[in-house]
């Protein structure tokens, strides 16, 4: 069916071939491309917000697969980064605010943050309907939600010191 996404199973063959011939750009348009109309115009206007606000900001993609080629999440598209600091003192750079579609709608992530109520205690009642989450805020289309709320939400992940 013309639109629709790989299957899981042919994903890690199709992303695979992305991540060694496309720059980071060029991964994100074909993942936009690759989804449902309508999912598409809204990820595809948060993604511009995001670029427009943050211009300069360090660009992700993650396909969703692990070292082995399997599909373990959905893919990703990142922005800006912080330094994740594991309990053993290693660490790595990630992105703030990931942008993801699912099955049902979109994911937002606002990764690093020390207080993992926040995201709910300060949006969740204004947002609309969202689910909000410790570092997740889950709807299925942006016309259900307060987009200037999302928009704070995103603004605040980009900006705050994160946790590391």
């Amino acid at each position: 069916m013309l639109g629709r996404r790989p299957s899981n199973r042919g994903m890690g063959q199709f992303v695979a071939s992305m991540r060694r011939e496309m720059d980071v750009a060029e991964q994100v348009e074909v993942y936009l491309a690759s989804q449902p109309e309508a999912k598409q115009a809204d990820l595809r206007r948060l993604h511009a917000h995001i670029v427009a606000e943050f211009p300069g900001c360090r660009l992700w993609f993650t396909d969703g697969t692990n070292a082995d080629g399997k599909v373990v999440a959905n893919p990703n598209i990142g922005y800006g980064v912080y330094t994740i600091t594991y309990a053993d003192g290693s660490s790595r750079e990630f992105y703030r605010i990931g942008l993801s579609a699912n099955t049902t709608g979109i994911s937002v992530y606002v990764l690093g943050l020390d207080d993992k109520t926040y995201l709910a205690r300060t949006y969740g009642g204004s947002i609309g309907k969202a689910r909000v989450t410790g570092y997740c805020i889950k709807f299925r289309h942006l016309a259900a939600i307060n987009v200037d709320v999302l928009q704070a939400a995103i603004q605040y992940g980009m900006s705050v010191h994160q946790a590391g």
